[in-house]
């Protein structure tokens, strides 16, 4: 049986607003939705650590982070229409980080094959110098620097329904990390359009194939296959990290498009595939905003990479979005021929 690494914040710190999409039983139904796996001693949980400002300063400003924590300290309150911190926010983001960190740490360490971080608050729209979308520092990209700082190439998947500006931002000129994300076209926060390519020192590296409304399951697999596959090839990492949102499922309340928890067993076992090796694949928690969708969707994330059988919704197909794909891959068969990183 494949082993698997568990990091979250399962006691964290208050980090809630009543009535707020972005609520503490999100943790709960992820966890539930491990749980259901039944994974004993093929599970190890590991304790989330809190995030030190220098690690979180590889990709945040100082002068931001200081300015959060000031923020937190003084009561809160909204950061902006969509995004709020209480007084335990600071902690309970340095603990999402922290969880992070400490799940690659295990990896690197060979005590599991697979890591699965429940993170919240999410992370993927946060910049280096401001919070927005309901996160505050930017989870997935920390672990990314840290291993880009020590000698890694990291690919990152996103996969969550709303395009991770944040992330792409941080390494949109970092030939270390390649940045995929499929999301919803036109959609919050506005950005991700397929000609975002990356900067001068990573061109093509950042990837990005929006997909229209009530797109299905197949289109981010034939995404995968036909746009990320051959970048993977020539970028050859040596680590793959998820942003693993499960908003893109057909019943959450925030978006349009219509994948059922099938799709995303099947989305994970195409991903565990750009890995080089075992024990260089972490998932971490986004968006996600039906509890039930949660719950089954992580079951079958992690179930379909343990190898652990369990009963998921049947795969979903039939949708728009062929044409996104096929744009998608022209423009990026047009870099791979020019670019070597």
């Amino acid at each position: 049986m494949t082993k698997a690494v568990v990091a979250g914040p399962f006691a964290a710190p208050d980090h809630s607003l009543v009535g707020h999409p972005e609520r503490p039983s999100r943790v709960t139904a992820a966890a539930a939705g491990i749980d259901a796996l039944g994974l004993d001693r093929d599970r190890i949980d590991v304790e989330p650590r809190l995030a030190t400002v220098d690690e979180l300063s590889r990709v945040h400003d100082a002068s931001y982070l200081r300015e959060l924590e000031a923020f937190c300290a003084s009561g809160g309150g909204r950061l902006d229409p969509d995004t709020f911190a209480g007084t335990e926010s600071w902690t309970a983001a340095r603990q999402a980080s922290g969880a992070g960190l400490a799940a690659v740490d295990a990896l690197a360490a060979g005590r599991a094959d697979v890591a699965f971080v429940i993170a919240r608050p999410p992370g993927h729209h946060a910049l280096a110098d401001r919070a927005m979308g309901f996160c505050l520092v930017n989870n997935v990209a920390v672990s990314a620097s840290a291993l880009a700082d020590a000698g890694e190439r990291v690919l990152i998947v996103d996969w969550d329904v709303h395009h991770g500006n944040g992330t792409q931002a941080i390494f949109w000129n970092d030939d270390r990390v390649c940045y995929v994300s499929m999301h919803q076209d036109r959609f919050y926060p506005g950005t991700g359009a397929v000609d975002e390519v990356g900067g001068p020192d990573a061109l093509g590296l950042t990837v990005n194939i929006p997909l229209p409304a009530r797109a299905t399951g197949d289109l981010m697999e034939r995404a995968l296959d036909e746009v990320v596959a051959p970048i993977t090839e020539r970028f050859a990492p040596t680590w793959v990290l998820v942003s693993a949102g499960f908003d893109a499922h057909r019943d959450d309340p925030l978006a349009d498009l219509a994948l059922s928890s099938g799709d995303f067993a099947r989305l994970a076992t195409r991903v565990r595939a750009f890995a080089p090796a075992s024990g260089r694949l972490a998932f971490f928690l986004e968006g996600g905003y039906d509890l039930e969708a949660i719950q089954k969707s992580v079951t079958a994330t992690l179930g379909a990479i343990v190898g652990e059988r369990h009963e998921n919704e049947p795969a979903t197909n039939g949708g728009p979005g062929a044409e996104a794909v096929s744009r998608a891959r022209s423009v990026h068969e047009d870099l791979l021929r020019h670019q070597q990183w």
